[in-house]
């Protein structure tokens, strides 16, 4: 069954793994393949033993103190060498004393406490043979004679307190014994349950199998479809890739020429901006002129009348004459250069749509998804072909399995075994009730001892008179007496049984525990085992020499159940790589290569795709030409900054009039303040408007701009446009000439992606192999049930409990059989006492019954003497 185990596993694994290879971390686009399908096992391999563990701890602190060793390995090596390598053994020999010894160290305490327990057996039965023969010859307290003694009170008290209190303790011991073989028992009953358990596990963890192992053979079309996904969108996938690498140089040099394509439109717009503006402001500044020319005039010939010559007069004309110059614009617009041709050559520029051919360069970059789609056509289809054939060798392959057939004949045996285990499970139950029964029995001596001392200390307690003497006791405390004489004698005869059952339980379950259970929970067992040569003198390993034949393969006991207790695969647990090469039956890299080389063949010619014609690189030069670069800003932007007027014509006026107030009254006077009138006429009608007017505002604000933006734009315009060209035909080259080595790395890249799903997929196979498909922790469940749960939790910490208490309530029988026989005289009627005569005979008073024959009056014992 072992062997078509391994053979089942082998196979399951076989199928889906390879033999380990670096982890591939793949490019972006990772594939979900789910969860591997897995049932819960039910069976939980641990004992949780309630309120009885307190004395389980109690236990396994007094074996520490009898047995305080660690496990001895190298002992166990040695001695295990001997007995499976075949030698026969000198016990004179040097080394086999050494062992002898050790052994002997080691167990010392066990054998100390056996020996002990072997001097009770032997010594109990003979002392009690003396004690009873001693007094039957009214020695050891057999005569029915007591002494009066002034302390008699305190020694029956203190005989009867310690009496009790080792009752207490042997009562405690029974109790301890009884629960242990009650939980014993109640285990036993309920183990069925966890062997149901654990079967049912062994048989999900066969029935599962073939399902987790169809699921991961199934997720190959995961894969599959996540590559067919690709190369259908082969445009989208490797088009766009290839697209966006070749995007890094085109798109900026599109973007430019698009960009100078929106400066032409912006300077022609600017140019007729600057045109319409400079005529609507020399249209005002134009009338503003011969007004002013007009007042000047006018106020020149007043200046020049007779009246100006007089002494009064001459200072006040001559300062207003020298002021005339200051009557005239200040901002001359006229006199600003056109931009008629510069726009006239901007229009003829227009007549292209350079816009409309970027887009065209924009619309054929952006085809190269569908270049791509065309162009490769043909080779996908052979890849679509490789990836369908990989499909079907690994359903064939998986078809071909005898998993089936292994699977039926391990149910098989498992069936079988589940039926050996359930008939003999009441065979069981009925030997542990025969063993209940024995413990119980055992429990029950004790117990009958216990009754007799309790009734013997309540009827002696209760029934005993201080005032009576020896001779004259009561009947109950008589019987109390009898009782306690009973107890004692019982304890003779049962203490030797209990002790042999005590030492055979001690020395068996005590080793169990220190040897088996202690060493299994820390692992130092399965060390023993995995130990080179011990179990077979020419295997290193021995599970490895039973399953691959090849001792030399490192699989141990301790990892193998080290891992199926993490609940790991069966195939990461047996190593069964050893017994199974994946690559030479399911060899996806072979598959692998052929798409790689079918990738490789993609050849993308992009030829077709023009940026920019020479149209259109011709219209960028006469953009150049255009003569923007020609236009005298600074002149514009001098008469923009400039005041309408050279002085203020309000201020002006005023200081008019107020030289005119310095003439004599008359004519003169009159004809210069109304010079001063018509200048303030002009500033409200003509200058104001010009200053604040929205036509004149809009129109000087729209000069401004304009002219600042003609001259952004005019700034080096020539190196502009010739690194627009340069840029363009920079990506043509691109697309034209090294568009090919682009195209194979990104080609390369697009491989990997495609070639990155099928090493996902075994990467995961891998990783479900090792880790879910046919976790193996029913067979760890088992070891630890078999082992952990019954033999230590169950069998032995109940046997070392049962023999823990029932060996110190034996050892307590002692100081009861002492404290019993010597509180029973305070309770028995004796036959004679001592009497008391006031001293007349010089016997103090005290007279034995031989030398006075006083007899009790009242009644002679008939009590059988001890």
């Amino acid at each position: 069954m072992a062997v078509e185990l391994c053979l089942l596993l082998l196979l399951l694994c076989g199928s889906t793994i390879s033999e380990v290879q670096p982890i591939y971390k793949p490019p972006p686009g990772t594939l979900d393949f789910g969860f591997v399908p897995a049932k819960t096992y039910d069976t939980g391999a641990y004992h949780e033993p309630g309120a009885i563990g307190i004395l389980f701890k109690i236990v396994h602190a007094f074996l520490y103190l009898v047995q305080p060793n660690t496990f001895p390995q190298d002992l166990i090596r040695k001695l295990a060498q001997q007995q499976f390598g075949n030698t026969q053994g000198d016990y004179q020999k040097p080394e086999n004393v050494v062992l002898t010894l050790q052994a002997i160290y080691y167990e010392i305490g066990f054998i100390v406490s056996a020996a002990l327990g072997l001097l009770f057996i032997l010594l109990l039965p003979l002392v009690g043979l003396c004690f009873c023969m001693c007094r039957c010859c009214d020695n050891c307290g057999g005569e029915m004679h007591q002494r009066q003694k002034k302390n008699a009170d305190c020694q029956r008290s203190c005989f009867a307190t310690f009496l009790f209190v080792a009752s207490l303790i042997i009562s405690v011991g029974v109790l301890c014994a009884y629960a242990a073989n009650q939980h014993l028992t109640n285990q036993v009953r309920g183990a069925k349950k966890l062997v149901n358990s654990n079967f049912k596990d062994l048989k999900i963890f066969l029935n599962d199998t073939p399902a987790q192992i169809d699921y991961l053979v199934n997720q190959y079309n995961t894969t599959k479809d996540k590559a067919l996904s690709d190369l259908n969108n082969v445009g989208p996938v490797l088009g766009s890739r290839v697209q966006e690498q070749l995007g890094k140089e085109v798109r900026p040099a599109l973007d430019a020429a698009l960009t100078m394509a929106g400066a032409i439109r912006e300077t022609k717009e600017a140019l007729e901006n600057v045109s319409v503006s400079v005529e609507v402001l020399q249209e005002g500044t134009e009338r503003l002129h011969a007004n002013l020319t007009d007042v000047k005039m006018h106020l020149s010939n007043t200046l020049n009348d007779s009246a100006c010559n007089a002494a009064q007069a001459a200072s006040t004309c001559n300062i207003i004459r020298n002021s005339l110059a200051q009557l005239n614009i200040n901002a001359n617009f006229s006199g600003l250069p056109g931009v008629s041709s510069q726009l006239a050559k901007i229009n003829d520029v227009l007549k292209i749509d350079l816009s409309s051919l970027v887009q065209k360069g924009y619309a054929a970059f952006n085809d190269t998804p569908d270049l791509v789609v065309n162009q490769t056509r043909n080779i996908l289809s052979d890849i679509k072909s490789v990836l369908e054939s990989i499909g079907s060798n690994i359903t064939t392959f998986t078809r071909a399995l005898p998993v089936q057939k292994i699977l039926a004949d391990l149910m098989v045996h498992l069936t079988q075994s589940e039926a050996y285990v359930q008939d003999y499970f009441p065979l069981v139950e009925q030997y542990d009730f025969y063993r209940w029964l024995g413990c119980l029995i055992l429990c029950c001596m004790l117990v009958l001892i216990l009754v007799f001392y309790y009734l013997g200390l309540l009827c002696g307690t209760c029934g005993y008179d201080k005032h009576a003497s020896p001779t004259t006791r009561g009947c109950i405390s008589n019987t109390g007496g009898n009782f306690l004489m009973a107890g004692v004698g019982f304890s003779f005869l049962f203490s030797w049984v209990l002790m042999i059952v005590v030492v055979l339980t001690f020395v068996t379950g005590g080793n169990v525990e220190k040897l088996v259970c202690e060493p299994f929970e820390d692992k130092n067992l399965f060390k023993v085992l995995d130990t080179p040569y011990l179990l077979n003198k020419h295997w290193k390993n021995y599970l490895a020499g039973i399953i691959f034949k090849n001792p030399n393969v490192n699989l141990t006991f301790e990892k193998v159940y080290s891992d199926c207790k993490e609940n790991k695969g069966i195939y990461t647990s047996l190593h069964l790589e050893y017994l199974f090469n994946v690559n030479e039956l399911l060899n996806i890299s072979m598959y692998t290569e052929d798409v790689a080389l079918k990738i490789e063949h993609i050849q993308i010619n992009l030829s077709k795709i023009i940026l920019l014609d020479e149209i259109g690189k011709e219209n960028l030069l006469n953009f150049s030409s255009s003569g923007i670069d020609g236009i005298d800003f600074s002149a514009y932007l001098t008469e923009i900054n400039k005041s309408v007027t050279k002085v203020d014509l309000l201020s002006f006026a005023n200081d008019l009039e107020a030289r005119a107030d310095q003439l004599p009254k008359g004519a003169l006077e009159n004809a210069l303040k109304g010079h001063a009138n018509n200048i303030r006429m002009i500033h409200n009608q003509q200058v104001v408007p010009l200053e604040q007017a929205m036509k004149y505002v809009k129109a000087r604000s729209t000069l401004n701009q304009s002219i600042r933006l003609l001259k952004r734009t005019s700034s080096e315009l020539m190196v502009k446009v010739k690194n627009v060209i340069s840029a363009v035909n920079a990506a043509q080259d691109l697309i034209n000439n090294n568009a090919s080595q682009v195209i194979v790395q990104e080609t390369k890249k697009y491989m990997d992606t495609i070639i990155g799903y099928f090493e996902q997929y075994t990467e995961w196979v891998k990783e479900s192999i090792s880790m879910e498909v046919a976790a193996c922790k029913p067979i760890a469940n088992v070891i630890d049930t078999a082992v952990d749960i019954f033999l230590c939790s169950y069998i032995a910490d109940s046997v070392n409990t049962f023999w823990f208490g029932l060996g110190g309530s034996s050892m307590f029988l002692i100081p009861a059989i002492i404290f019993a026989v010597k509180l029973s005289k305070y309770y028995r009627r004796m036959d004679t006492e001592d009497v008391y005569d006031d001293m007349e005979n010089g016997n103090n008073g005290y007279h034995k019954e031989h030398l006075y024959g006083i007899h009790n009056p009242v009644f002679t014992s008939s009590v059988e003497q001890w």
